[in-house]
Formats: C-alpha cells, sequence, structure tokens
C-alpha cells in the first residue's frame, strides 16, 4: 500500500468514524411499535359510489385521517399511504385498537341538516350520541363561494334521535358539508358551567350558510323538533343541538362559530371535535390489519436483542482473536467500528428499528466477520507462498497480495447478501421491511470496515518494529492446524460425488416428506385472523384455558402457553367485541390477564401476502442465478442455485416437521439463508476458477477437492461467527426471535454442509457433461498431472506459476 493512498484511507476511515460518533451521540433512533408500544393500523381505499379509489383519492384520505388522529393527542404518530390504496397508521402508546379503529376508520360523511320533524320509522343506519345545545358568538362574516354546502341532489334522511331512544327525526336534504368547517375543538366551559363542549368554525362561506340554516330553526317553538339542528356521520346523527332562545329568528348564528353542548364527557368531546375537524373521507376506508404491542414487550425486545449483541459480539471478537491473534485483535476493533457506523447510518436515515431490525442488526455481526476471515486465510497462503526470508523485511506484503485477490470473492458475496435484503425490503412489510434494511445497511458496512478500516489498522501495526521481528504474533505465519492437516492430505471428496448428491437427495426428500404430510403451518399473517398474546400472573394451564374459551364460543381456537404465563391465542378475524370474550374466560382460570400484543390480518391481505412470499422466494431464486451466471459459468451458477434451493426446503421441511409457524419473520429468515447459502458456494466456486485458469492440467475433481480444503477454514470460521450472534439470539432474544433464529441456525450450518456436497459436487457434474472452452495460453492439457514442488517447510504445494495449490 503506497503512502498516498495509506493517507486517503486513513482520512476517509476517520471521517466515517467522527460522524458516526457524532450522530450516535445527538441523534435519538426511531423505533418501531414493536420496540416502544402503541398500535398500528392499515387501512385499504375503496371505490365509492362517486369516487374511485386511486393514489389521489388515498392521499386525500391520509389528510383527513391525519386530522382524526391529531385529535385522538397520541405524541408523533404516522400516516403514511403504501402503494396506491394503502394507509399505513402508526400510533405510539396507543393500546387501545378499537378507540383508534373508530375515530380513524370511520367513512365520516359529515353533514349539518335542518329537522323537519319526527318519524315514526326508520330509514338509515340507527346510532346514538350526545346532543345538546348550539349557541353562537358574534363576528364578521363573508362569503367566497367556498363555503362547504352539498350538492343540492342530496336526499332527506329518517335517523334516530339520539335524545329518545326508539323515536326518529324526519331530516331534510344537507344545507352544509364538512367541507365548511375550519375548525373544532373539545373544550372545558368552566365559566359557565356546561361542562366539555366542542367549539366549531366555520369557513366564511359557510358561515353564511350556518347562519341561514340556525336562524331558520330558531323561529320554531320551543320545544319543536324543527328547532334543531342535525349533525349528521356516517348516517348516524351524532348531535341534535336545539335553538337557544336567544338566537334571533332568521339571523341564526352568526360569525361563524358555533358551541355544541350536551354534557360529553372529555373523551366524547375529543373524539367528536376530531371527527368533525376531520370531515369526510372522500372514498369509504376498511381496516385490513392491526397490531397492537406493549411498551413492556418493546423495552424486553429491545434488552434481550442488546445483550445478544454484546454476548454475540464478545464470542465472535475473542473466537477470532484466538485464532488469527494480532490481526484477530485489529479484526474485533474494526468489528465494534462496524457496529457504531452501521447503527449510525440506520439512525442517519431516518429508518425505523424494528424487532426484526435489531435481528438482522446483530445477524450482519456474524457477516461482517466473513470478510476478515477471508483476507486472514489468504494473507497466511501468501504468507507461506513467498516464505519468510521474504515477508520478513515487510510483513504488510502477504497482507496487501491478500486484499488484491479476495476482492472478487467479498463483492461477489456481499452482492448475494444484498439482493436477498433488497427482495425483503420490496415485498416484506411492516417491521420485516426493517429486518432488509438494517441488512442491507450491515452487508455496505462491512465492506468499508474490512476493506478499509481493518487493511488500514493492519497497516499501521504491521510497520512495527517489535511486530515485525515477531511475525508469529501476527497470526500470518503459521497456516492453523485445520488448514495444515487439509494441505498434507487433500481430501477426495469429489470421488464420490454422486454419493454426496444422493445422500442429499434423500435428505431433501424427508424434508418434501415432512412438507407434504405434516403440512406447512402459515402464521396468521399469511392467512388471515387474529393472534394475541396475554400476560398473566401465575402459570397457565394449556387444558384449562383451552376448554374455558371452547366454553364462551370459539371451540377452533389455537392456544398455546409457556411456564412464565404467557398466553397466545390465535382464532379467525374477530371483532373487539369477541375478544373481550376471550379475555374475560381467559380471566377465569388464570386470573387478572394483560394484553401484550394483538395482531387482527385481514384474509385478503393473508393471501396477498403469502403470494408476495413465494414471488419473493422465486425472484431470489432467479436473481441469484442471473447474478452468478453472469459473473461465472451457467454450470457454478446452476451448481450455487441448486445448493440455495435445497437448503431453503430443508429449512421449510424442518419447520413442517417442528410444526412451527412460517409467518413473515421466517420469510426474512427464509431470504438471509439464501443469500448466506450462495455467498458460501461463492467463495468455494471463486476459488475453484482461480484454480483452473491457472491451468497445469490437474483434473477438475482433484481441483475441486483443492478448493474445498483450501476455502474449508474459512467456512468453518465464518460459519462459527454467525453462530456464537444466532445462540444468542435464540436464548436471549424472546418467544418473537427463537423460530428466526432456529431457522437461520439450521440455514447457516445446512449452507456450510450444501457447498462441499451440493454445489462442489453438482458443478464437477455439470462441467464433465458441459467442458469449458480451453482458456488461451494454458499450461498443459486436461490429461496432465502438473508438477508440484514443496514450499520450503510450509508444507503447502504450488503449481508452475509457484501460486500455492
Amino acid at each position: 500500500m503506497s503512502s498516498r493512498s495509506a493517507f486517503w484511507r486513513a482520512l476517509l476511515a476517520l471521517a466515517v468514524v467522527a460522524l458516526s460518533l457524532w450522530i450516535t451521540l445527538t441523534t435519538p433512533p426511531r423505533l418501531g411499535l414493536d420496540l416502544r408500544g402503541g398500535t398500528r393500523i392499515v387501512l385499504q381505499t375503496e371505490d365509492g359510489p362517486t369516487a374511485r379509489a386511486d393514489a389521489a383519492a388515498t392521499d386525500r384520505a391520509v389528510e383527513v385521517l391525519r386530522k382524526r388522529v391529531d385529535g385522538l393527542g397520541v405524541a408523533e404518530p404516522s400516516l403514511a399511504r403504501s402503494g396506491e390504496r394503502r394507509i399505513v397508521v402508526e400510533l405510539p402508546g396507543l393500546r387501545d385498537p378499537r378507540q383508534a379503529a373508530e375515530a380513524i376508520g370511520r367513512t365520516a360523511q359529515l353533514t349539518f341538516h335542518a329537522v323537519k320533524g319526527e318519524a315514526q320509522h326508520p330509514a338509515g343506519s340507527a346510532g346514538s350520541a350526545g346532543s345538546g345545545e348550539s349557541d353562537g358568538s358574534d363576528g364578521s362574516d363573508g362569503s367566497d363561494g367556498s363555503d362547504g354546502s352539498p350538492a343540492r341532489n342530496g336526499t332527506a334522511r329518517v335517523l334516530a334521535d339520539p335524545d329518545a331512544p326508539g323515536r326518529f327525526l324526519d331530516l331534510a336534504a344537507p344545507d352544509l358539508t364538512g367541507d365548511g368547517v375550519k375548525s373544532a375543538e373539545a373544550v372545558l366551559d368552566t365559566t359557565s358551567g356546561r361542562g366539555w363542549t366542542v367549539d366549531l368554525a366555520f369557513r366564511d362561506g359557510a358561515a353564511d350558510t350556518w347562519a341561514r340554516l340556525t336562524g331558520a330553526a330558531a323561529c320554531a317553538a320551543p320545544g319543536d323538533p324543527a328547532r334543531r339542528v342535525a349533525i349528521v356521520l356516517d348516517d348516524r346523527i351524532v348531535s341534535a343541538p336545539a335553538m337557544q332562545t336567544g338566537v334571533p329568528c332568521g339571523a341564526g348564528i352568526g360569525g361563524g362559530s358555533a358551541q355544541i353542548t350536551g354534557g360529553f364527557s372529555a373523551q366524547d368531546a375529543r373524539d367528536l371535535a376530531a371527527l368533525v375537524q376531520g370531515g369526510a373521507l372522500p372514498v369509504p376506508v376498511t381496516t385490513i390489519e392491526q397490531s397492537t404491542v406493549g411498551p413492556t414487550l418493546g423495552a424486553e425486545a429491545i434488552r434481550a436483542s442488546a445483550w445478544a449483541a454484546v454476548i454475540g459480539l464478545a464470542c465472535t471478537g475473542l473466537f477470532v482473536m484466538v485464532v488469527y491473534r494480532l490481526l484477530g485483535v485489529l479484526a474485533t476493533a474494526a468489528l465494534l467500528l462496524y457496529g457504531l457506523i452501521s447503527y449510525a447510518a440506520v439512525v442517519a436515515l431516518g429508518a425505523t428499528l424494528t424487532l426484526p431490525g435489531l435481528a438482522g442488526f446483530v445477524l450482519a455481526i456474524g457477516i461482517a466477520v466473513d470478510a476478515n476471515v477471508l483476507v486472514f486465510e489468504r494473507a497466511r497462503e501468501e504468507y507461506a507462498a513467498l516464505g519468510r526470508a521474504t515477508t520478513g523485511r515487510d510483513l504488510r506484503r502477504p497482507l496487501t497480495t491478500a486484499f488484491g485477490k479476495v476482492w472478487s470473492a467479498v463483492a461477489d458475496s456481499h452482492v448475494t447478501t444484498l439482493l436477498a435484503a433488497g427482495l425483503l425490503f420490496v415485498f416484506a412489510t411492516g417491521p420485516v421491511k426493517g429486518f432488509g434494511v438494517t441488512l442491507a445497511i450491515g452487508v455496505v458496512t462491512s465492506l468499508l470496515t474490512a476493506m478499509v478500516i481493518t487493511r488500514l489498522l493492519a497497516d499501521l501495526t504491521l510497520r512495527l518494529p517489535v511486530v515485525r521481528r515477531r511475525p508469529a504474533v501476527t497470526g500470518m505465519a503459521g497456516l492453523g492446524r485445520l488448514r495444515t492437516r487439509l494441505t498434507r492430505r487433500v481430501p477426495r471428496l469429489m470421488v464420490h460425488r454422486r454419493r454426496w448428491l444422493l445422500s442429499c437427495a434423500g435428505l431433501l426428500m424427508v424434508a418434501l416428506a415432512g412438507i407434504g404430510v405434516r403440512g406447512v403451518e402459515f402464521g396468521v399473517e399469511f392467512t388471515g385472523g387474529r393472534v394475541v398474546q396475554y400476560t398473566a400472573e401465575r402459570p397457565v394451564d394449556a387444558d384449562a384455558a383451552r376448554a374455558a374459551i371452547g366454553k364462551a364460543g370459539f371451540p377452533d381456537a389455537v392456544v398455546q402457553t409457556t411456564g412464565d404465563g404467557d398466553v397466545s391465542v390465535r382464532v379467525r378475524e374477530s371483532g373487539d367485541g369477541e375478544q373481550r370474550e376471550i379475555r374475560e374466560a381467559l380471566t377465569r382460570v388464570a386470573g387478572p390477564v394483560e394484553v401484550e400484543r394483538d395482531d387482527l390480518i385481514g384474509p385478503s391481505l393473508g393471501g396477498e401476502l403469502r403470494t408476495h412470499a413465494l414471488l419473493a422466494l422465486g425472484l431470489a431464486v432467479a436473481a441469484q442465478l442471473l447474478y452468478l451466471t453472469v459473473r461465472f459459468r451457467w454450470t457454478y451458477a446452476t451448481a450455487a442455485v441448486a445448493a440455495m434451493t435445497q437448503d431453503v426446503l430443508l429449512v421449510i421441511g424442518l419447520f413442517a416437521w417442528l410444526g412451527k409457524p412460517v409467518d413473515s419473520v421466517f420469510l426474512a429468515a427464509l431470504l438471509t439463508v439464501v443469500g448466506y447459502s450462495v455467498n458460501d458456494s461463492v467463495v468455494v466456486l471463486d476459488r475453484l476458477r482461480e484454480l483452473r485458469r491457472r491451468g497445469g492440467g490437474v483434473p477438475l475433481a482433484d481441483l475441486a477437492d483443492r478448493a474445498v480444503a483450501q476455502t474449508l477454514p474459512r467456512t468453518v470460521n465464518t460459519g462459527m461467527g454467525a453462530l456464537f450472534v444466532l445462540v444468542a439470539l435464540a436464548f436471549l432474544g424472546g418467544d418473537s426471535l427463537t423460530d428466526f433464529s432456529v431457522a437461520l441456525l439450521a440455514g447457516v450450518v445446512l449452507g456450510m454442509a450444501s457447498t462441499v456436497f451440493t454445489a462442489m459436487p453438482l458443478a464437477v457434474a455439470l462441467e464433465h457433461r458441459n467442458p469449458a472452452p480451453a482458456a488461451p495460453g494454458a499450461a498443459g492439457g486436461r490429461s496432465g498431472s502438473g508438477r508440484r514442488q514443496r514450499a520450503g517447510g510450509a508444507g503447502v504445494d504450488r503449481d508452475r506459476s509457484g501460486a500455492v495449490v
């Protein structure tokens, strides 16, 4: 490395670390609802009688809903359009989904009507709400033609009288719509003793209409229903105030303001103000997903994930230091900086940190070890090839050569993982999308820390005289016990490639049998329904809980319990009334219970998510095949993708046999397995390609054995780094991350095995059937044996070019 390039790398690393530290200390993270608690509702706009639910109508609906949410008093609410017809509403701290759904999910066609009189029969949707009286305050008014008045083709309606249950009011056609309301505010009137009221302010043109409407009502005699003005929301009279005696006949309430009274509670007044303020939605909306998480569960998830990260990072760092000595110490320091930089990147981008996102962040720690291990293993090879006499003067030479030679494998392996993360971001929803974001950030940051920061730290350290005099302390002077044994006697695995392929095919049949016999248990996200997690004060007997819930009218409910008082109840899509019955049934057998998590998925959304999951997996396979075909021969690409597909099916089969649910978090794990499996195969295939380019006439099967032997230490060491993190997540991540960790643990182990026993044998078999054209200038032919010589005491074979084989 030249001094000038070293200077620029140092400057870049220092700038990135300083900026990351500043962001970490000054910017708080944006936590998802699954970490800080609250309610998440996904709404879908539907075509109305006069309006189509397109992107423009959905944007207008978002603005109306934002006004309603502001009236709920929720701190830092979030509303955003997703796609053309979806609206995602996040309400931190709100644990009553019924209140939120009623307040924001109603169509809210708000109109103001004159009352013609009483009626004997209903002709609309009955309902009741507070009623009261309305008075006005003086002020100027005017008209600009934008008065919010309805079209004159409106029809009269007969609706329930909120003052007298069982009686109805005959309403005239609407004179005014919610578009004419400028503001509505819940106010506690302490001076006149009226209690909570709703103060209205109308727009200029609407103020004139309001004055005419109330003036006509004031002309009726006291007690006459015609003296009232009805405020109708979604064909339900929410308030029908009567004009006070002080309102003049014909003049009405001027000044563009009014006050609705009627013995409201504080919550009733705020709800009415929010609905009036929000006005009418341009198109109807329906709730297709609803999720509520308690703050305690989120705090426990943060604490568990933090401990998993600390323990996983500590174990990984200790392992790397033991194996690679001084270089391992430098890699551990780079890993710590990796954690700082990737966390700062998540915060700086404004990405929402969710529970799966935390898991992705922790998992990326294990992936970040991979590039370092690749470099260090290659540096050991270069040191052995050059000999101590050459490298003793400059220990940086083998490391610099190693960085150059591993770039192709590092880039390919990271790109394959980025492809999986990108598919998660495109096709996943909610928290799992955050997993894709943090995983992608982790992969990019891993490249930076391994190829820039680790290289910089190593270059500075290897310059020190005390290190140059003791090359053994660097970790490069020896190949390691596993590598030495493999070099002395290369395992001839490819001789039995048919046996390995048949064994893998048999294991695959067992997995497919599990999928066919036991079936895949789709989670509520893919089928629709409702899952509620309760926490009781004492352990709950599962049979007793099932019996109690069955007696309450839910015999098909799936009830699961844990020893610490957690109860999970899964039923078909149900309303809040049914959930109250389930909660009361649990209370009778378990004492008081609290709702920790409540997830409701509509059947249409469940089918859509299931389709997206299959599409994401199909595109993952196609994308990996396309990329690897460009980077390698199609034979290599086919072998790598076949091994990856096998790993995916084996993980699905494992979950089928274990009866574990397949949900969106499992999808995140599965796509990560896709990236990890191909990552592992790419490294070995890249080494095989390199060995073939050197020529020498060595048979392909022997080259494949050498490629496996030379990369196996990297495979094992990288796998160990990931396993430390995943085991920590499995034991400390809580119930929500246990299945995620199990899927990835299985995927990591299967990925390491499939590279050796599926990808390489299949690549050799395909190459024999479809041999590659001979490279120009390649030394020797396919039948040659190649010439070897021992590398001075290092126990390493060389080919004619002197490169380590």
